[in-house]
């Protein structure tokens, strides 16, 4: 993968605020630090790595930089402040070197306005032009409207890990992972000349 993602910085609106969609660079970290502090921790838990740590998201945008295997962007509203980020996450020397995970994460304040459906069919786009054949996303069964979007793009559930993850407090949460088949989501775009 590459850093530029594929995409040029874009500005649009959602739900009357103004967003501007780029791919993220090292001056983010301050930013991505202060939203993954805002989030209530149940909404990071679906994440390997903690982002509310300073070392986490410095070694993220390091390897963001090196275009290898992560490609992210960032949604920024007008005063700068960060109302979501995604990544596309691809381990090329793995056997699963045709599958990506895609992760997403939108502000309490930002949701219901599309964000996060915007990031998620950029992540499509990105996983369609480097011939990803399949994406995966994990996201916790709480997590029902994220659970919904992904639905209505095409991923269907394909696991549930029970008590897979474990918060702060010692309280455990189930993962769910869903999928799609690229190639099947590429075929009902061109039958609907979308």
């Amino acid at each position: 993968m590459t850093t530029g993602t594929g995409i040029a910085p874009t500005q649009l609106e959602l739900d009357g605020v103004r967003v501007s969609l780029r791919p993220m660079h090292a001056a983010d970290k301050d930013a991505i630090l202060t939203f993954a502090r805002e989030l209530p921790a149940q909404d990071l838990l679906f994440l390997q790595r903690d982002i509310r740590l300073e070392k986490v998201v410095t070694a993220w945008i390091e390897q963001t930089a090196e275009g290898g295997s992560i490609s992210s962007l960032v949604a920024v509203d007008g005063d700068g402040h960060l109302r979501g980020c995604s990544a596309l996450v691809r381990d090329r020397l793995s056997w699963s070197s045709h599958v990506a995970d895609i992760r997403i994460l939108v502000g309490v304040d930002s949701r219901s306005m599309g964000l996060g459906r915007l990031l998620a069919l950029h992540c499509v786009d990105q996983a369609l032009a480097e011939d990803v054949e399949k994406l995966t996303v994990h996201t916790t069964p709480e997590q029902e409207g994220a659970l919904r979007m992904f639905e209505e793009l095409g991923f269907r559930p394909e696991a549930l890990l029970r008590d897979h993850v474990r918060d702060a407090e010692g309280q455990t949460s189930d993962i769910v992972i869903l999928a799609l088949s690229l190639a099947r989501y590429s075929a009902t775009r061109t039958a609907y000349s979308l």
